[in-house]
């Protein structure tokens, strides 16, 4: 396989942890358009990034810990509000922790992968994902809408969700059912599956909502790579099915963190 081929299978996955560390598509494609480029001009690093996916992601991290500030400063002018608050937000804090459950959780990397991606020792890496834990805890408590057609997967959330310490405002299976639920609630948050039970869209359910009001969204699904082409305006939080529910929490995390009021262009 060539080393094209290699890396553009790994595109749609680094895109997603792009933009789920940043916090917007935008800035996410950037950082990987900027590694890409950065492989380009060095044959060591293009050698490397034809690896393995660790690999390449370790190349990300070196371009995206070393451009950052500079480049959230240069692009600040360009940005929409929403964007730029949370490109703010971001800036006030030091990220790595965020990066390392990121990184073991949505991206499913060992301890010691993760380690080697972040440039630093396995035990940094562990006590980071539990600082990011005790920060998912400290959370403001909202109100969640699942959109979702298998009962057991409904639950499932349902617990994960309560637990976290949120409520339920209401649990759809269709477009109807979801908007039904959105003109009597307002929740703070939505979880959506992408195919309902009634042939509809999750993707026209949240676009439905979306039009009454803002609201962070993390839309689930067997097929990312769908969403992932880079063809039209994705979802800033996508998580894959089967998941997690680190995964989870872990995406309700930064899209409560960055205040999302909807997928960001």
């Amino acid at each position: 396989m060539s080393l094209g081929a290699k890396v553009a299978n790994q595109l749609p996955y680094l895109r997603r942890y792009a933009r789920a560390l940043t916090g917007s598509q935008s800035a996410g494609d950037s950082f990987v358009r900027a590694t890409l480029e950065a492989a380009l001009a060095d044959d060591e690093l293009r050698s490397t990034i034809g690896e393995g996916r660790a690999q390449l992601y370790h190349a990300f991290n070196r371009v995206w810990s070393t451009a950052y500030v500079d480049t959230v400063d240069r692009s600040s002018g360009l940005l929409g509000d929403h964007e730029a608050a949370a490109q703010e937000r971001l800036a006030a804090m030091t990220p790595t922790n965020r990066q390392a459950l990121l990184l073991t959780t949505l991206e499913d990397f060992s301890i010691d992968d993760t380690a080697y991606i972040m440039g630093c020792e396995p035990e940094e890496v562990e006590r980071l994902v539990q600082d990011a834990i005790a920060e998912i805890d400290r959370e403001s408590a909202t109100s969640v809408l699942i959109i979702e057609d298998e009962p057991l997967i409904s639950m499932q959330l349902e617990d994960l969700v309560r637990s976290l310490g949120h409520e339920v405002c209401g649990m759809a299976a269709t477009r109807t059912k979801a908007l039904e639920i959105v003109a009597r609630e307002r929740p703070g948050l939505v979880l959506a599956d992408i195919q309902l039970a009634d042939g509809s869209s999750g993707l026209d359910a949240v676009d439905d909502i979306l039009r009454i009001g803002s609201v962070p969204v993390i839309f689930i699904t067997a097929y990312p790579e769908r969403l992932l082409t880079g063809d039209r305006p994705e979802p800033t939080y996508l998580v894959t099915k089967p998941f997690q529910e680190q995964t989870v929490r872990t995406a309700i995390s930064q899209a409560l963190f960055f205040g999302s009021s909807r997928p960001l262009d």
